[in-house]
């Protein structure tokens, strides 16, 4: 081992870190609607695929518009876990995220309560100010679960 692998091991690990902090603020500003930190995550020039969402939105604006009317109302919990992220070189990456959410939307909303799981697959951009941000995102499901209105705890 030379100082230089040790060097590049820990810019790989912290790099790492940096991606799963920021895939955890992506959950956290969903959950609480905390819009100009949430598009603060994405490069702009994302691309996403959400096949299985109400919408699939495929750029950033887009996307950003999509998420907010969604998650205006109502609750949701989003949960990733144990990613596979992968470094590919000094400003990119990729990761796969098995992740699990509930949403529960009010009634005359127009969306539908559910749980379900899946995986995000995305890749990461480092950017020109040294943040780590998603430039490409796709879901996956593998089941996605419609809630009866009465698991629902939401009222309004």
């Amino acid at each position: 081992m030379t100082v230089e692998s040790i060097e590049q091991d820990v810019r790989r690990l912290v790099a790492i870190e940096d991606i799963r902090q920021l895939k955890a603020r992506y959950f956290r500003c969903v959950d609480f609607r905390l819009w100009d930190e949430f598009a603060d995550l994405f490069t702009d020039d994302l691309i996403v695929d959400f096949a299985e969402s109400t919408s699939s939105p495929r750029g950033k604006q887009e996307f950003l518009a999509s998420v907010a009317r969604h998650f205006e109302t109502g609750y949701s919990v989003h949960h990733g876990h144990v990613p596979e992220i992968d470094i590919l070189d000094e400003t990119t990456a990729t990761a796969i995220w098995p992740m699990y959410d509930r949403v529960e939307s009010p009634a005359g909303s127009g969306y539908v309560s559910h749980e379900g799981w899946g995986h995000y697959t995305e890749t990461y951009r480092r950017c020109d100010d040294g943040r780590w941000r998603i430039c490409r995102s796709r879901l996956s499901r593998i089941e996605r679960h419609e809630l009866p209105k009465q698991e629902t705890g939401v009222t309004s």
